[in-house]
């Protein structure tokens, strides 16, 4: 009821221009903040280890003036929606494969005042686990002759730790400092253009040769491999990190190359 509530007064200010002369009959976004809601409970279900999973990508379809409507309320009304599932998933204790995303399509088979929600409960697959290496076993020396002399062969060079290295929109990030923050804002290190991302969103830190993901207080939160974080996790090779609608790719090469 709280989450209806904080709609009606922040949403319906948001696009109180939109409604000015519009017809009462028409979708209002508490109706679709409420088939979200609706949606999220029907298609949740229960995984191993008291989990359970819920939607998070959310398209809703309008007929031809709702759809005219919602242009007109555009990316903030999306994102307030957004705001509201994850609300929502939160107080349900449901988990999340991934960021929360609300689009809007053009369903001309709709008339005014309905409207439909698909959903999508997919996320990022996650990266295989690294496999064990089992612990070698003691080398023995080899028996030598009587009479004969030894020689004792120097120890092969030892392998060069490999690099770790994200991979952001493209451009590639050898992770050489402490601490690494990515971000909208123009002070993160690594600056990213999605409105789904806060200014400052995730921090990428190093300790020795381990490297972990944290979330550094954002909105739509920070998850590893499609689980939403809290705390430091240590990335492995191959670990898929997403913020926003942003996918950064965890590696670890012997010889990175187009490395900044």
């Amino acid at each position: 009821m709280g989450i209806v509530k904080g709609l009606e007064r922040g949403l319906e200010r948001l696009v109180a221009k939109a409604f000015r002369g519009a017809s009462n009959d028409g979708v209002k976004p508490v109706e679709i903040a409420n088939r979200l809601r609706n949606v999220m409970d029907d298609e949740a279900f229960a995984m191993s280890e008291g989990r359970t999973v819920a939607p998070h990508s959310f398209t809703v379809r309008l007929g031809d003036e709702d759809y005219d409507k919602a242009r007109d309320w555009g990316q903030p009304l999306a994102q307030e929606l957004a705001d509201v599932a994850l609300e929502h998933a939160q107080a349900q204790d449901y988990t999340l494969r991934d960021a929360v995303s609300v689009t809007f399509r053009h369903d001309s088979s709709l008339g005014r005042g309905h409207l439909e929600v698909d959903s999508s409960l997919g996320g990022p697959q996650a990266a295989p686990p690294r496999p064990s290496r089992p612990a070698p076993s003691p080398a023995t020396e080899p028996e030598i002759p009587r009479g004969a002399t030894s020689r004792i062969a120097p120890p092969p060079p030892r392998p060069q730790a490999p690099t770790p290295v994200i991979e952001v929109e493209g451009r590639r990030y050898g992770i050489n400092a402490e601490e690494i923050t990515i971000g909208r804002s123009s002070e993160a290190d690594i600056q990213v253009d999605d409105t789904g991302v806060s200014r400052k969103h995730t921090a990428i830190v190093r300790r020795g040769e381990r490297v972990y993901a944290r979330d550094l207080g954002s909105t739509n939160g920070t998850f590893v491999n499609g689980t939403r974080i809290t705390g430091d996790t240590e990335l492995l090779d191959g670990t898929v990190v997403a913020l926003g609608h942003t996918r950064i790719t965890f590696r670890l090469e012997a010889n990175p190359q187009g490395v900044k």
